[in-house]
């Protein structure tokens, strides 16, 4: 078809290329050219099944992303076809009757295909072999009726293919609005269920369809990994959210929604993109990459659902996952125990939660199921205060750089597992001098730290008065 215009140009223009055409006659052959177009026109009009049934198997045949649509509805996309092509032909003899219709046609089919998941250049394909067969069959049936009256349709080819590149543009913009929508809702749908499963609200009727949207096993292992920065002063308000960077292990292709550095620093949830993937051919969304985190932000801390390959009984994932945050200083990080199935994710953010009130308030990372002890202080703070006062009260009454040098002493000595000269290696300082210490705090609090029980209690207070500030 293309080839036919080329052809009627050469054949007007060949003889005389640089002498321009009279105005009278350009306006004559004009006029004449719209005639012949509107008669060949309503030739198509009077034919459209026909036509629509060629093009529907025209689709069928070049066009791989309507096959689909065709084996599943062919009526529905011969009503689509037929409606596009009553309105577009109709547009070529009555623009102004036509053309709004025409649009909202063009419109309401790039909206439906963005919706069903047929890629856009198979949308635009259809359009543009629509076009050539309409200009082809006007073509054809100028020819029939009187050949010479070919030659003038050379005078509106540019408009009719301008038509069908206006209406390509239509179907884009309609096509990439609805794929911004559906972007918005699956992302939406995503973050309400990951929401709903960290919060432990999700119903269990809900599992199958979350682990199908989210790219999960019902019944894998998780942990939940939270991170918040240091506590900030009074004068600041808001959560505390800061940027940290994942390992690869952990970002791999991280999905929509997961956190960004935002200008102010604070680590936000990403809008949906505007190039995210269309939905899957029957309308259900694309799962989450099963590799990536997911990410839910919470008005304290943001949390990420960890998916865990692991055997049971290894802790060595959950280290390593530890040991790979790249967190800047200041930032607080706390991964709880694994847990077994999505329904358990509620516990396991619990669990988070709590190993980063465990985490110091200078930052760092806190492996749960190696800060129990520390996680029973904080799971009930009243209760670690009152442990606190009663064991290091006596220490109160001293002053501040006396008590200060017996705490630091006593927590060396703990943390040498009781020998006094790894801890004087600590301190700088003699053996003797750390006993001295320790003999010290025996007579002023009346514990003994060789009595099992005491020297339990007296490690609970003192991580109760770290973790507390008590």
């Amino acid at each position: 078809m293309p080839q036919v215009v080329r052809s009627r140009i050469a054949v007007l223009h060949g003889a005389h290329p640089e002498a321009p055409l009279p105005r009278s006659f350009r306006s004559l052959a004009d006029r004449e050219a719209v005639e012949v177009l509107h008669r060949a026109a309503r030739v198509l009009v009077a034919s459209l099944p026909v036509l629509t049934e060629r093009l529907v198997e025209a689709l069928y045949a070049q066009e791989p992303g309507y096959r689909a649509a065709i084996d599943s509805d062919r009526a529905e996309v011969w009503q689509e076809v037929h409606h596009s092509l009553r309105h577009n032909v109709g547009s070529l003899i009555q623009p102004r009757e036509f053309r709004e219709a025409a649009h909202r046609t063009s419109r309401w089919i790039g909206e439906i295909r963005a919706e069903q998941g047929v890629p856009l250049d198979a949308v635009l394909h259809a359009f543009r072999m629509g076009g050539a067969m309409v200009w082809q069959d006007l073509v054809d049936e100028t020819a029939r009726r009187d050949p010479d009256d070919v030659r003038l349709l050379v005078h509106v080819a540019a408009d009719v293919w301008n038509f069908v590149d206006e209406h390509c543009g239509i179907v884009t913009d309609a096509y990439r609005q609805a794929e911004r929508r559906l972007s918005w809702r699956r992302e939406n749908q995503q973050r309400l269920m990951v929401a709903a499963l960290l919060d432990g609200t999700a119903r269990i009727a809900d599992l199958c369809e979350a682990a199908a949207m989210l790219g999960l096993p019902e019944q894998g292992r998780y942990a939940v990994l939270a991170v918040a920065s240091a506590p900030r002063g009074p004068q600041q308000q808001g959560p505390a959210r800061p940027p940290l960077n994942l390992p690869a292990a952990l970002s791999g292709a991280a999905p929509e929604g997961s956190p960004h550095t935002a200008p102010d620093g604070q680590t936000r949830l990403d809008g949906p993109r505007h190039d995210a993937p269309s939905p899957e051919p029957d309308g259900r969304p694309h799962s989450a990459p099963s590799n990536a985190p997911l990410w839910h932000t919470g008005p304290d801390a943001v949390f990420a659902i960890l998916r865990l390959t692991g055997d049971s009984d290894d802790p060595g994932e959950l280290h390593a996952i530890a040991d790979a945050l790249d967190a800047p200083a200041g930032t607080r990080a706390g991964i709880g125990s694994a847990v077994d199935g999505l329904a358990a994710l509620g516990d396991a953010r619990r669990l988070a939660e709590t190993a980063l009130r465990a985490c110091p308030a200078s930052g760092g990372t806190v492996l749960l199921d190696e800060h129990l002890p520390d996680a029973l202080v904080v799971s009930s703070p009243a209760l670690g205060s009152a442990l606190a006062d009663r064991v290091l009260g006596p220490l109160d009454r001293l002053d501040p750089s006396d008590r200060d040098v017996i705490l630091e002493t006593l927590t060396a000595w703990l943390d040498a597992d009781g020998s006094a000269q790894r801890a004087g290696a600590r301190l700088y300082c003699h053996r003797n001098t750390v006993l001295n210490r320790l003999r010290r705090f025996e007579q002023l609090t009346g514990r003994c730290l060789t009595r099992p029980r005491d020297a339990v209690e007296v490690s609970l207070a003192l991580a109760a008065r770290r973790l507390l500030g008590t």
